[in-house]
């Protein structure tokens, strides 16, 4: 069947490392000819990108996938393709399950899935992505896979294990990005940490950054998903130094208590955790540390989890998530007993929340009246939408500025000077 000029609609599920791998997908289907949009409501064929990763991600894919179907049977698309986490997860349960999917695809399959359109993968099209992002933020990610062996986690089992890029090719897509009036590298992977391990024998997260540092248009460079266990201390050095890699940085911690973490497989402690904080907050008194928690993960008994309750009211992270434990087949963890009930995980959830909530209401309290740089995303309704460094896109504390009274040009910089706080809001005003 030639499919050539039918309408390629590509849906994406999950997190920034599927965006980034459909942003590729579509570069690599542009380029060859097919009309591709992202996320849309019309298209021919539809390519949906699942997660796998917990139980109310699989389920939001499964439904997905069964609406999609529904529009075949309907006659309002032609053909459906499934590819991403959960079909690498369930590849050989899915095409018996729903078997009314055209083809499915693994995380490693694009190349497969190009063929289906007539398409060769073209390694020269790296970095000639299709944003799906505002046009002056993109994510960059410098490595596949985890070869940590973290208890509750599925991410190895559907990304298999780590795999650096060269410190080369990512200044070279860098460099295509700022090209296309980039201005904020959002470095992502599943462990930041171990860049460089695999290639080069060492880690050399502080090599990547210094050398990104220099591409000319890149002004912001921000770090997710940095893994606590073996951090380069040097790079708490370059983030402090360098004017270009914003004072921000995401370290999922996941829990506090010792046999939490143990059963985890984490690889740290308690005491470690918190010397790794210390050293992060003395050397970077400016650095905004934002972290996930698991709360409900098995074994967490009321003692255990008030410990963690604690340590966040003392700690302070500036931006905190948590999710309720999801138990997995085939991890580690799967095998312990499911023992914390589910009302009991989303009543520890909330509690966590109500408490960050009031640490970020203070923290914003302290910004108002000071001026900040901010990124201008978007205009929403009466207001233009920013961030401060201290904030990445769709996750973090947004900057309100009332359009009405102020014309501000989306993608610049721009120094805004807050006049109010709420727990996860800042309003503010250009300066005049």
């Amino acid at each position: 069947m030639k499919v050539k000029q039918k309408k390629i609609n590509i849906i994406t599920l999950g997190c920034s490392k599927n965006v980034y791998d459909s942003e590729n997908l579509m570069g690599q289907l542009s380029h060859n000819g097919y009309q591709v949009t992202h996320n849309g409501d019309q298209g021919d064929i539809v390519i949906i990108n699942t997660c796998g990763f917990i139980h109310d991600a699989k389920q939001e894919s499964v439904d997905t996938i069964l609406a999609a179907i529904h529009d075949k049977e309907a006659g309002k698309i032609d053909k459906v393709y499934v590819t991403g986490c959960l079909s690498e997860r369930y590849k050989e349960e899915l095409p018996k399950e729903i078997p009314e999917v055209d083809q499915y695809f693994g995380t490693h399959d694009m190349v497969n899935l190009l063929k289906e359109f007539n398409v060769d993968y073209k390694h020269e099209l790296i970095g000639e992505r299709k944003l799906t992002t505002p046009s002056h933020y993109a994510y960059l990610k410098i490595s596949e896979g985890c070869d940590r062996s973290c208890s509750f986690c599925a991410i190895p089992l559907m990304r298999g294990g780590h795999q650096s890029r060269t410190i080369e090719s990512l200044v070279m897509e860098a460099k295509k990005l700022a090209a296309k009036g980039v201005k904020e590298l959002i470095l992502i992977a599943q462990d930041l940490t171990f860049y460089g391990l695999d290639l080069y024998g060492k880690r050399r997260l502080n090599d990547l950054l210094k050398a990104l540092t220099k591409v000319e248009g890149i002004e912001w460079i921000r770090l997710h998903y940095a893994f606590p266990t073996g951090f380069p201390e040097e790079v708490i050095d370059t983030i402090a130094q360098e004017e270009k890699i914003c004072n921000y940085m995401d370290i999922p911690l996941q829990h506090i208590n010792n046999d939490i973490l143990k059963s985890m497989r984490r690889g740290h402690t308690r005491e470690k955790t918190e010397d790794l904080l210390r050293k992060l907050r003395e050397k970077n008194p400016d650095l905004a540390i934002r972290t996930t928690l698991i709360v409900g993960y098995p074994g967490e008994t009321e003692e255990k989890f008030e410990e963690l309750k604690q340590w966040v009211a003392q700690t302070k992270f500036d931006r905190l998530g948590v999710f309720a434990y999801s138990h997995e087949e085939n991890t580690h963890a799967g095998k312990l007993v499911d023992d914390v009930p589910d009302d009991i995980k989303n009543k520890r959830v909330a509690e966590i929340m109500a408490l960050q909530s009031q640490i970020s209401y203070d923290k914003n309290q302290a910004k108002v009246g000071k001026v900040f740089k901010c990124l201008i995303d978007r205009k929403e309704g009466d207001y233009f939408v920013g961030r401060t460094e201290y904030d990445s896109p769709e996750v973090d504390n947004e900057v309100w500025v009332d359009a009405r009274k102020y014309a501000l040009e989306i993608g610049k910089f721009i120094p805004l000077k807050i006049i109010k706080a709420e727990e996860f809001d800042l309003y503010g005003e250009p300066i005049r």
